[in-house]
C-alpha cells in the first residue's frame, strides 16, 4: 500500500544513518524554505575580469551621487567595483624614479630593477611601472612595461629586485641600461593562513631569537660553497647552523676564521642564488623554518582588509597595517587611489564607522599614535566625532581610548543595532555611544564565546550570531548558544589550527540565512560552508545545512539587491588581456559573483551545472508514528523486523525545472555500504506520475539530486508502495 514519507526540516549529522529515520543526514547546495528542501539559486560573474589574489574584503555603499560601489580588498590589491568594472584604487607606499636601472640575461624571462638605495620591497609585493625608457641590447620594450602591475619574483639584495616576463629575453641582454618608475604597492599579507614561520613565506616569515647580521665579504655564486663574512665572531660555530642572504636559506657546520664551512645551499625550501659582497648576512638558527614545527601557538594570518565607509569616502585598513581614504565623489574617482589618513593610527587590528555618532573606531591599536611597536591588541582607539584625523582626547572632543581585559586580543567587530560587539578571543564586550565626557561605555556581555575569525560574525534584525571555537552564539539582549545538529562534523571539518582566521560569515536575507564558509583539515583554501537558518529555526527544532560553497568575502542584498561574493582560485592566473593582470601573479585570482539568479553558474560566459542533492536517513517497514501529542507513544511494533519491498514510488514536487534524479539507497544492517536499486537511480520530469522500482532491504534511504545544467526543484511529499517482504 501507498505510504507517504515526511522528513523533518534540516540537516542532522549528530546521528547515524539508521538513527536519522525521518530527517535528512546529509546535503549540498540545498536549502530548507518553510520546512521543504529546494535547490539553491544560482550565481553568475560580474565584471568581465578577475581580481588578484584572495578576496579578504567586501563593503558596499550608495554615495551621494547615486553612484553603487563595491570595495574589494584582496591580499595583494584594493579595487572598487562599479558599473561592471574593476578600478585599482590601491595606495602607492613609495614611487622611486629609475635609471640605469634593467639587467637582463639572453634567454632568461627574469629582469633585475636596480635601485640606488634600499628599496623596503620584498618578493610577492606588486610593483607598478610606468615612464619607461629603452634597454639596450635588448627585445624588450615600452609595451613590456609601461602602465603593468607585476609581482616581485626574489629580491636579492636591498638595493635590487627581479621580474618574471612572459616571454624570454631574445636579444644578447642589457646591462645596466634603461630607466623606470617603480610605484611600489603597500603590503597586504599571504593569501592564507599557515601554521608556524619560516623565510619562504616572504616578508611575513621568522620567528627570531636573538638574531645576528653582518655582510657578505666577496661576491658568491649560485653553487659557491667557500662563504665568507665580514665578521662572523658573532655567529653560532658548532653543530648545524643557518644564514640567511637575500630570500636563501644556507646551512653550515663550522667556521674557520670568517669562512663558513660544511656548507649546503638553498636549504629549508629556497633557492640557492648569486649574491653580492655587501649583502646583509643574518644569522637564522633561531628562526623557525617553513615545514619545521613552531616552538609554540604560532599563526601567520592571511592579509585581510577592514572596510567601512565615512559618508563618500571608503576606509580601508590594512590588518596591523595602516589605513586609507578614498574619496567616491572625487571628480574622475576611478581614476584616483586611496591615500594614507593623516593623524590616524598605523597598526591596527580592525576597524569600522560608529553609527548614528560617527566616530573611526580602531581596534587592537597604538597606544601611541604612529609608533608601530606600541601596538597592543587588547586597546581600542575612537577619533572625534565627525573627524576621522584627530585621535588625542581633549576636553572638547569625543577621540578617547579603551582597553579590555577578557582575551589575549581582539579579534573582530561588527556593527549592530544599538550597539558595537566587541569580540576578543574569549569574551563579547557591547561598545555603546553615550556621550561626553565618555564618548562609549564598555559592557562585557559573554564568556567563554570569543570569535573564531575576524569576519566569523554577522548582525540581523538585532541579533549577533557567530562561530566560535566553542560552537555557534547568538546574543539578542542575552548570550545564547545555538543548538546545532552537525556541530560535531563541522569541528571534526574544520582546519582550526591554520584556517580559523579564514572563516568568513555570509548573510542570505533573502532567505532567512546565515552562512559560514572555511577550510576543511585537508585544504589550505576555503573550500566548504554551513549554514543557519535564524528564519525558520526553533528551539525544537534548529535548521541548519552544510555544502561545498566556498566563498571568502560575502555580502548580503540591501544594496544591490542581490547577494555578492567572491571565489578564490589559487591556481590560477588572469590572462594578460585582463585590465586586472599581473604579470608573475602567483596567488591566484578571485571571482565575483551575484548570487540567486537563475538556475546555474556563469562564469567567463561559461555555463556549468549547479549540482544539488538531500539524503535521508534509513527508514523501514514502519516508521515511529506517534499516536498522539496527549499520550506521546510511539509506536514500535514490528521496527526494522523485516525486510519490505518497494514496488513503485509517486513523485511530489512543489516546483521542478529540467529533470531530477530520485535514488533508493538500501541496506539490510546498520554497517552494510549502501547499494542502489538495481534500476536505478530514475529520472523524474515534471510529467512523471509513478516510477516503478524494484528494491528490496530492511532499511532504505531517499537521494534526491539534480545534475545538469538549467534544473532546479523543491521537494514535496513522496508517497512509497511498500510491503513487508519476509524475514530474510
Amino acid at each position: 500500500m501507498l505510504q507517504k514519507v515526511n522528513f523533518l526540516p534540516g540537516i542532522n549529522k549528530q546521528v547515524t544513518p539508521t538513527g536519522g529515520e525521518s530527517q535528512w543526514i546529509d546535503c549540498d547546495n540545498v536549502r530548507f524554505r518553510y520546512g521543504t528542501p529546494e535547490k539553491i539559486g544560482g550565481w553568475k560573474q560580474l565584471g568581465a575580469d578577475n581580481v588578484t589574489g584572495a578576496a579578504r574584503g567586501l563593503h558596499q555603499f550608495n554615495n551621494s551621487q547615486g553612484i553603487k560601489y563595491s570595495i574589494i580588498g584582496t591580499n595583494r590589491i584594493l579595487y572598487a567595483y562599479s558599473g561592471g568594472v574593476f578600478y585599482d584604487i590601491h595606495p602607492i607606499k613609495t614611487t622611486t624614479t629609475l635609471t640605469n636601472a634593467f639587467s637582463t640575461t639572453n634567454g632568461s624571462t627574469s629582469v633585475t630593477i636596480n635601485f640606488s638605495g634600499d628599496h623596503g620591497i620584498t618578493a610577492g609585493d606588486i610593483v607598478l611601472l610606468d615612464n619607461f625608457t629603452a634597454i639596450t641590447n635588448s627585445d624588450y620594450a615600452a609595451a613590456n612595461f609601461d602602465d603593468i602591475r607585476f609581482m616581485v619574483t626574489t629580491v636579492p639584495a636591498s638595493n635590487t629586485i627581479t621580474i618574471t616576463m612572459p616571454s624570454a629575453e631574445a636579444g644578447s641582454g642589457a646591462s645596466e641600461s634603461g630607466g623606470i618608475r617603480v610605484k611600489h604597492y603597500y603590503s597586504v599579507g599571504p593569501d592564507v593562513q599557515a601554521q608556524g614561520f619560516g623565510w619562504s613565506l616572504g616578508s611575513w616569515g621568522g620567528q627570531e631569537v636573538g638574531a645576528t647580521t653582518t655582510t657578505l665579504a666577496a661576491d658568491i655564486n649560485s653553487s659557491a660553497t667557500s662563504i665568507t663574512l665580514t665578521d662572523a665572531t658573532q655567529f653560532p660555530s658548532s653543530g648545524t647552523n643557518y644564514i640567511q642572504v637575500g630570500t636563501e636559506e644556507i646551512s653550515y657546520t663550522g667556521i674557520s676564521t670568517n669562512t663558513l664551512t660544511g656548507v649546503t645551499r638553498g636549504v629549508r625550501n629556497t633557492t640557492a642564488a648569486s649574491h653580492s659582497a655587501g649583502a646583509t648576512i643574518t644569522s637564522s638558527s633561531n628562526y623557525v623554518a617553513w615545514g619545521e614545527a613552531a616552538s609554540g601557538d604560532l599563526v601567520l594570518e592571511p592579509g585581510f582588509w577592514s572596510l567601512d565607509n565615512f559618508g563618500d569616502k571608503a576606509i580601508c585598513l590594512i590588518c596591523d597595517g595602516e589605513v586609507f581614504e578614498w574619496d567616491s565623489a572625487a571628480t574622475n574617482a576611478t581614476s584616483t587611489r586611496a591615500t594614507i589618513i593623516s593623524g590616524a593610527p598605523t597598526a591596527s587590528r580592525h576597524m569600522l564607522v560608529s553609527t548614528p555618532d560617527r566616530h573611526l573606531v580602531f581596534f587592537g591599536t597604538e597606544t601611541t599614535i604612529g609608533t608601530k611597536s606600541t601596538q597592543d591588541d587588547m586597546f581600542i582607539r575612537f577619533s572625534d566625532q565627525e573627524d576621522i584625523n584627530t585621535y588625542t582626547p581633549t576636553a572638547t572632543n569625543t577621540a578617547g581610548t579603551q582597553r579590555l581585559a577578557d582575551g589575549s586580543r581582539i579579534m573582530g567587530a561588527i556593527r549592530g543595532r544599538d550597539a558595537i560587539y566587541v569580540y576578543t578571543d574569549t569574551a563579547l564586550f557591547l561598545q555603546r555611544f553615550v556621550g561626553q565626557p565618555f564618548t562609549f561605555a564598555f559592557v562585557q556581555a559573554g564568556t567563554n564565546c570569543g570569535l573564531a575569525g575576524k569576519n566569523a560574525a554577522v548582525e540581523v534584525d538585532g541579533a549577533a550570531y557567530w562561530f566560535s571555537e566553542n560552537g555557534f552564539f547568538k546574543y539578542a539582549g542575552a548570550l545564547e548558544s545555538l543548538p546545532c545538529l552537525v556541530e560535531d562534523f563541522v569541528y571534526d571539518d574544520i582546519n582550526l589550527a591554520s584556517g580559523n582566521q579564514m572563516i568568513t560569515a555570509g548573510l542570505n536575507n533573502l532567505f532567512g540565512e546565515i552562512m559560514w564558509f572555511y577550510p576543511t583539515a585537508s585544504s589550505g583554501v576555503v573550500n566548504k560552508m554551513v549554514c543557519y537558518n535564524y528564519q525558520d529555526s526553533s528551539p525544537q527544532r534548529p535548521i541548519w545545512t552544510i555544502g561545498t560553497l566556498a566563498r571568502t568575502v560575502w555580502k548580503d542584498s540591501a544594496i544591490f539587491g542581490k547577494p555578492h561574493a567572491l571565489e578564490y582560485d589559487a591556481n590560477s592566473t588572469e590572462p594578460a588581456t585582463s585590465a586586472t593582470y599581473v604579470q608573475g601573479n602567483t596567488d591566484g585570482i578571485s571571482t565575483y559573483y551575484e548570487h540567486e539568479t537563475g538556475t546555474d553558474q556563469v562564469k567567463g560566459g561559461t555555463v556549468s551545472a549547479i549540482t544539488a542533492n538531500i539524503l535521508s536517513g534509513d527508514f523501514d517497514i514502519t516508521q515511529r508514528v506517534i499516536r498522539g501529542a496527549q499520550t506521546n507513544i510511539a509506536d514500535l511494533r514490528g521496527d526494522g523486523e523485516f525486510m519490505m519491498k518497494i514496488r513503485r514510488f509517486i513523485p511530489d514536487f512543489i516546483s521542478q525545472t529540467g529533470n531530477t534524479q530520485v535514488t533508493l539507497q538500501l541496506r539490510n544492517f546498520p554497517n552494510d555500504s549502501q547499494a542502489s536499486s538495481s534500476l536505478g537511480p530514475f529520472t523524474v520530469t515534471s510529467s512523471t506520475q509513478k516510477v516503478d522500482t524494484r528494491a528490496r532491504a530492511r532499511a532504505i534511504a531517499l537521494k534526491v539530486e539534480n545534475t545538469s545544467t538549467n534544473q532546479s526543484w523543491k521537494l514535496g511529499t513522496f508517497r512509497l508502495d511498500i510491503q513487508p517482504d519476509g524475514r530474510r
